[in-house]
């Protein structure tokens, strides 16, 4: 498929959050002092466990801590500096834009709070389901209204998001940023996504041609 065919083809576009609209820094350090580690330690052990592809959540064990049970809130300052404006470029696409990611409770209000510019905001604790289970891309289908192929959905994980995706038909734009993007972007798996992206700003650029 040629990339005008690709571009042309997409009636939908729906974005992760997690370290694909968000930066996910300041909450990471904020929830590692709360359990009284230090932030270093934390994302170098979950690194380790990202390299090694197990559950980065392991981590609390490793360091022998209780992990926080009340995240921290997503404010205006977490967003990358492209997230709203990609979103802003998307809908002047003419596309239906989305958000849906594996958040805890709370997290739609929250982005809806920042003046996301979507059509559709979910998540994971909303749905009752989570990445990577296919019944979650085929939920978004479902809420959609579309064609698998005709919905990209946007993400920095090749085992959450490349994969499940692309296993049921959707189109795939992976951000190699944040810490799976950078360690996943090694992996074979990545290269069945349709775009890779190292910002959306690029996509932005892509979908204005």
């Amino acid at each position: 498929m040629s990339d005008l065919q690709l571009r042309n083809g997409i009636r939908a576009t729906v974005f992760d959050v997690g370290e694909t609209l968000v930066d996910e820094s300041r909450m990471w350090a904020e929830r590692a002092r709360a359990a009284g580690v230090t932030p270093f330690a934390l994302m170098g052990v979950i690194g380790a466990l990202i390299e090694r592809g197990e559950d980065h959540r392991l981590a609390w064990d490793i360091l022998s801590v209780d992990a926080s049970t009340a995240p921290p809130a997503i404010s205006a300052d977490d967003l990358y500096p492209d997230a709203l404006d990609c979103l802003c470029t998307a809908k002047a696409a003419g596309l239906i834009v989305g958000i849906a990611g594996n958040q805890p409770a709370g997290t739609t209000e929250q982005l809806l709070a920042l003046d996301f510019t979507a059509d559709v905001v979910a998540s994971s604790a909303e749905w009752g389901i989570s990445k990577p289970s296919e019944e979650y891309f085929t939920k978004l289908v479902d809420v959609l209204g579309l064609e698998a192929h005709q919905i990209m959905y946007v993400g920095d994980r090749v085992d959450n998001d490349v994969v499940p995706a692309r296993a049921i038909g959707l189109r795939m734009a992976f951000i190699r940023r944040g810490p799976w993007g950078f360690v996943h972007s090694t992996q074979p798996e990545a290269n069945i996504a349709d775009l890779q992206l190292d910002s959306l700003a690029q996509l932005a650029a892509w979908l204005s041609r």
